[in-house]
């Protein structure tokens, strides 16, 4: 294990435990008191208002640390903003009125996958043989998770679009990547308020029933968490390690639910989630001791994003404290582990 990659890995692994939380939480503080229209709503609002509030209190009480968007990255965020937060969510929804509730469940793994093809064929981010064991180990452990062998399966319209929300998720997290080194707070923000604004306008539209005070406090809570701060921490994530690798140690998140529903409810687990839990432990191990390694060249590069000056790559002035700052990196060939990090997206012939 790097200890230059391991914040990153572990901050993968926390966003999936607080995005794993999120249905059990639900069920037990909501119950089925409140459409799923505005249940989506409140919890994408108390993301994006959960985060522009820490925010808010960072830049009051501090210097800011994190680089500002800018905007030729405001594509890379709408981009995100209409495919995940926006398309993503009315496909899934039009497509689970006509698919069986397990075939549902086994599709939506497929977000994962569809991650790691287009940061592979689109954007061409390194995927070692290691990692891409990985990726389909964990999965596969998903597909187990939610699994009901009591339910038939089969592919229909509705299952296709199911495919088609998880791919335009997979999109919305390499737009993400994109801006990674960016302010994750504020991308969340914005990515939260505004397909909360658009989720609210639908469901007020469609007619559906506005939950107690109660409800709507709890929904933004839980949405602050399972939601603000994991895709907080998701973003982090890929400044480190790429779309894909995030995407597939994010793929742990059914565990998390599964492991805090047996401990609110008492479910006894299944054997088909004792197979899934040796098989994600067995993925995020191997991506945690992935190793990468080989000759390659720097272009010249000019970004912004938050560092300090404790490393060969951000030497350029004397300053040590974590800043942010728009700076050229020089052209340059060398050999090191790596990951497809901020500064290392280049091309590979293998």
């Amino acid at each position: 294990m790097k200890s230059s990659t391991l914040p990153f890995i572990l901050q993968a692994l926390t966003a999936a435990l607080f995005f794993g939380a999120s249905a059990p939480i639900a069920k037990l503080l909501l119950g089925d008191d409140i459409a799923p229209i505005f249940l989506a709503a409140f919890l994408y609002l108390g993301s994006g208002t959960g985060t522009f509030l820490v925010r808010l209190t960072q830049r009051m009480r501090s210097k800011d640390v994190e680089a500002d968007i800018k905007p030729p990255d405001i594509k890379w965020l709408a981009g995100a903003i209409i495919s995940g937060g926006i398309l993503a969510p009315i496909v899934l929804m039009i497509s689970l009125q006509n698919t069986s509730a397990s075939t549902a469940s086994l599709l939506l793994n497929f977000e994962g996958v569809g991650t790691t093809l287009i940061a592979l064929l689109f954007f061409k981010e390194a995927i070692s043989r290691r990692a891409w064991i990985a990726i389909i180990v964990i999965t596969l452990a998903s597909i187990f998770l939610s699994t009901n062998l009591g339910e038939g399966f089969g592919l229909s319209l509705g299952a296709l679009g199911i495919i088609l929300a998880c791919v335009l998720w997979g999109v919305d997290n390499n737009f993400t990547r994109n801006i990674s080194g960016k302010d994750p707070l504020a991308i969340v923000a914005w990515k939260g308020l505004v397909a909360g604004t658009f989720s609210f306008l639908l469901a007020f539209f469609l007619g559906n029933e506005l939950p107690s005070l109660s409800i709507i406090l709890g929904t933004l809570a839980l949405g602050f968490v399972s939601y603000g701060l994991s895709t907080m921490l998701f973003i982090r994530s890929m400044r480190g390690l790429g779309a894909a690798r995030t995407s597939a140690l994010y793929g742990t998140a059914p565990l998390a639910g599964v492991l805090l529903s047996i401990v609110i409810f008492g479910e006894f687990p299944s054997f088909l989630f004792v197979i899934a839990a040796i098989l994600m432990i067995g993925g995020a191990l191997l991506l945690i001791n992935e190793e990468h390694s080989h000759s390659h060249t720097h272009t010249a590069m000019f970004h912004d994003h938050s560092h300090s000056h404790d490393d060969s790559a951000h030497g350029h002035d004397t300053a040590m404290e974590v800043h942010s700052h728009e700076h050229e990196h020089p052209a340059e060939e060398h050999e090191h582990d790596h990951m497809p990090d901020i500064h290392h997206r280049h091309g590979h012939e293998e």
